[in-house]
C-alpha cells in the first residue's frame, strides 16, 4: 500500500511522468511554523543534476495545498503536491514488451494487467521519494531535539566516491553504494518489542525507497563473527550509556539512549547505458535491450537526504 504510520502517517501519490507527484501527512500537531522555504534544504540535497545523476531536472517546487494557515499547521491533512514537468515518455513505449532486467518493468504489467503507467517507472520510480522528503522535513520539527545525518560511505566498494562516478560514466554503467544514518540525542523508550520495533518501522520505510537492498543496524552482520563478550554494550553510568554501540542504539526493539547508527545498502541502478541481453515478450525471443531515456549512474548519490526522511518519520511516529 502506499501509506505509512499510526500517529504521524503519511500517504504517498503520484506517477514519474504524471501530472504530479507528493505526499499527504496526517497526524502533525498543530501550531508547528511551516512554508515552503523549510523545504528547500533537503530538496536541493536530493535533487539531480550533479555528475553521476540524471539529466532531467525538474523545479521541485513545493506547493502546500491544505494543512497550513497564516504560516502555521493547523492539525488537519497536510497536501504537498510537485508538478512534473520535464518528461520524456516516448522513450519508455519500448519497455513495455522488452522489460528492462531487474527493474519493476516485468513484475508492474503482470501485476497490474497493463494498466500500470510506465512512463518513467511510473509509481515505481524514485521520483516518488519526492514525497518522503517532504515528509522528513515536517517529522524533523517534530522531533527537532534530535538530530539525523545520513552520508555516503562509499560507491562501488570504493570510498573514493568520485574515482567510481568517473568509472561509470566510462564504462557506460551503474553502481551502488552504501549510507551511513546516525541519530544523536535520542531519547530513551522509543519503540515497541517486536512488531513495531525501532528496527521494523525504520527497516519498512528504508526499502520503500526504491534501489534499497539491505539494512544493518549496529554493526550488523559483523556481529556473526563477534563473541558475546565483545558484542555486549557494558553500561557504564545511569543515564544508560554504553561502553560500545554494537547495538546501534536499540535494545529489544527500544531506543537505549545512545545513538541510534544503521547503514543500508543502495543497489546499482537498473537502466544502464550499456546494451543488455535479454527477454522481449513481443517476439518471444531473448534481444539486445538498448534504453534510452534519462537515468542516474549512482542513485546512492541522492538518497542520504530520503534515508534521513524516513527516519525522522520513524521517530516522529513513535515520539508522538
Amino acid at each position: 500500500m502506499n501509506s505509512f504510520g499510526n500517529k504521524f502517517r503519511i500517504s504517498i501519490f503520484g506517477e514519474s511522468h504524471g501530472k504530479s507527484v507528493g505526499v499527504i501527512v496526517d497526524g502533525c500537531p498543530a501550531g508547528i511554523s511551516l512554508c515552503e522555504d523549510d523545504f528547500i534544504t533537503d530538496l536541493l540535497r536530493r535533487k539531480s543534476g550533479a555528475k553521476g545523476t540524471t539529466t532531467r531536472i525538474e523545479g521541485d517546487i513545493p506547493l502546500i495545498k491544505s494543512g497550513v494557515f497564516n504560516g502555521k499547521t493547523t492539525g488537519a491533512p497536510i497536501l504537498i503536491e510537485f508538478e512534473n514537468q520535464n518528461t520524456r515518455s516516448k522513450d519508455y513505449s519500448n519497455l513495455i514488451k522488452h522489460p528492462r532486467p531487474s527493474h519493476s518493468d516485468f513484475v508492474a504489467q503482470k501485476k497490474y494487467n497493463g494498466f500500470q503507467d510506465y512512463r518513467g517507472g511510473g509509481h515505481f520510480s524514485g521520483r516518488i521519494t519526492l514525497g518522503l522528503v517532504a515528509a522528513g522535513v515536517i517529522a524533523k520539527k517534530i522531533i527537532s531535539d534530535i538530530h539525523i545525518t545520513a552520508t555516503l560511505t562509499q560507491v562501488a566498494g570504493n570510498t573514493n566516491i568520485d574515482e567510481e562516478i568517473n568509472n561509470a560514466i566510462k564504462n557506460k554503467d551503474s553502481v551502488g553504494g552504501i549510507i551511513e544514518c546516525v541519530a544523536k540525542n535520542m531519547p530513551i523508550g522509543l519503540g515497541e518489542p517486536f512488531f513495531n520495533s525501532v528496527e521494523s518501522q525504520i527497516s519498512s520505510l528504508a526499502f520503500s525507497i526504491p534501489g534499497i537492498k539491505a539494512i544493518e543496524f549496529g554493526v550488523g552482520f559483523a556481529a556473526t563473527k563477534m563473541t558475546g563478550s565483545k558484542f555486549n554494550d557494558a553500561i557504564i553510568d545511569k543515564k544508560g550509556t554504553t561502553k560500545t554501540n554494537n547495538a546501534g542504539g536499540i535494545n529489544g526493539g527500544i531506543s537505549n539512549g545512545n545513538n541510534l547508527i544503521f547503514r543500508v545498502a543502495v543497489r546499482p541502478t537498473a537502466s544502464i547505458y550499456s546494451k543488455q541481453e535479454t527477454y522481449n515478450f513481443e517476439n518471444n525471443k531473448i534481444e539486445t535491450l538498448k534504453i534510452k531515456g534519462r537515468h542516474d549512474l549512482c542513485i546512492a548519490l541522492r538518497v542520504p537526504v530520503i534515508i534521513e526522511a524516513i527516519t525522522a518519520i520513524a521517530l516522529a511516529d513513535f515520539s508522538l
